[in-house]
């Protein structure tokens, strides 16, 4: 940052001054039209929770439109002001703020308003995410279900004010932080879905012997060895090799928030936790009413309840196996659930399932493979909110420094 500190040095030898928002600007509050009167095409405009920041960048997927009979009537923001969310359900985001970067004027409904001032306008929004700005705006912000913040209570916080050389090259710093940000998520993105689909395509093929691939071709060599090949492979019910248990029904009185035994019901998310268990580890199970049709596979013991069906008994056949050959299952599974209030699984379909049942060390090779794809996909899920976290963390440090303007021995003022 040496160029930032020689602009300060150069033009604020005293000092960067403080102003109120209020006395550098105007603030106009956006219009009355609601979302019943938006459209899938004519005037642009922004409703109430349609402002996304992110990096401080604006989200144009988010735009939508209005007739032009209404449009007419409304309060536009011109491309290059800035729009704030006035009122949001949670404090953090009142007072988000994006510059309008379209080529036309664009309609602002009354939940937001729109700034103009004589500073760079990507400056002001950059500053209105830093915490010495939320730190303001907080003594401002008032209700319950909702909260808001009108434009003349903005326009008392105050914002340090540098020559426009200055405002520029810090948001060239932080546009570029942002670039860089974004083509790391893009990256890790990309990244996780083509492992996604990887891990897909031979979890598939890896269970019906049907691809030319060296990996799929391993196992067909596996098979023609140990049982005169994928012609010979026994397909069999599911319910002639495995037991389909249905869960015990347990109250939300009875679980805790923490504990040793996780309880599966209608979901793959724990409903709580209980001090038994009724199904041992390493148990593939299948969420038989609300989210039906899930399939998951716990590591340790837990507790299955009466809308979650279970194996246990596997003959001539690993539960690892059948968790793989149940998930190539999941969308048919899903196409039979009964769309009701509460949508249900019927256990007949799991029992017909029809299993290819290999010799165990075909098997054990399978669950190897896909094992290691599914730790790749895991690895890289767990790892990219991890390090979108952290590229964020890392640049609110960097533009509530930037834009404090009380290091490297400059003090700071205000009018």
């Amino acid at each position: 940052m040496s160029k930032l500190d020689d602009l300060i040095k150069q033009y604020c030898p005293d000092g960067v001054e403080y102003k109120r928002l209020g006395d550098i600007g105007t603030f106009r509050r956006g219009g009355n039209f609601q979302k019943k009167d938006m459209t899938s095409s004519g005037v642009p405009c922004i409703h109430y929770g349609q402002i996304y920041v992110y990096y401080g960048l604006f989200s144009s997927s988010t735009i939508s439109f209005l007739p032009a009979e209404i449009a007419v009537t409304q309060k536009k923001a011109n491309p290059g002001e800035i729009i704030i969310a006035i009122t949001s359900e949670n404090i953090e985001d009142v007072c988000k703020a994006v510059v309008w970067e379209g080529s036309e004027p664009v309609c602002i409904s009354g939940h937001s308003a729109i700034f103009e001032s004589g500073l760079n306008p990507r400056y002001v929004a950059y500053y209105l995410q830093t915490e010495a700005f939320q730190q303001q705006k907080r003594k401002y912000a008032h209700g319950v279900k909702v909260i808001e913040i009108s434009p003349e209570q903005i326009a008392q916080c105050t914002i340090p004010c540098p020559n426009r050389n200055i405002q520029d090259e810090i948001v060239h710093i932080l546009d570029s932080f942002t670039k860089l940000a974004a083509e790391l998520t893009a990256e890790l993105t990309a990244e996780l879905t083509a492992r996604r689909a990887q891990y897909e395509y031979y979890r598939d093929k890896l269970l019906t012997f049907d691809d030319e691939t060296a990996i799929v071709k391993r196992i067909k060599d596996m098979l023609d060895q140990t049982c005169g090949g994928p012609e010979k492979v026994e397909y069999r019910p599911l319910s002639d090799v495995v037991g389909i248990r249905r869960g015990k029904r347990v109250t939300r009185q009875d679980l805790f928030e923490n504990g040793e035994y996780p309880v599966f019901q209608n979901s793959l998310v724990p409903l709580g936790y209980y001090d038994e268990y009724n199904v041992e580890s390493e148990t593939p199970y299948i969420i038989c009413a609300g989210a039906a049709g899930d399939i998951g596979y716990c590591s340790g013991k837990f507790w299955a309840a009466d809308d979650c069906f279970f194996i246990e008994h596997p003959e001539k056949i690993t539960r690892r196996y059948v968790y793989y050959f149940l998930l190539t299952k999941q969308e048919y599974l899903k196409s039979k659930v009964r769309k009701a209030s509460v949508p249900r699984l019927a256990h007949e379909f799991v029992d017909k399932l029809e299993i290819p049942i290999p010799p165990f060390a075909v098997q054990q090779e399978i669950v190897s493979v896909l094992d290691k794809f599914n730790n790749l996909t895991t690895d890289i899920s767990t790892g990219l909110p991890a390090e979108i976290s952290l590229r964020q963390k890392q640049y609110e440090h960097y533009r509530d420094r930037l834009l404090s303007f009380n290091g490297g021995g400059i003090a700071s003022k205000t009018k």
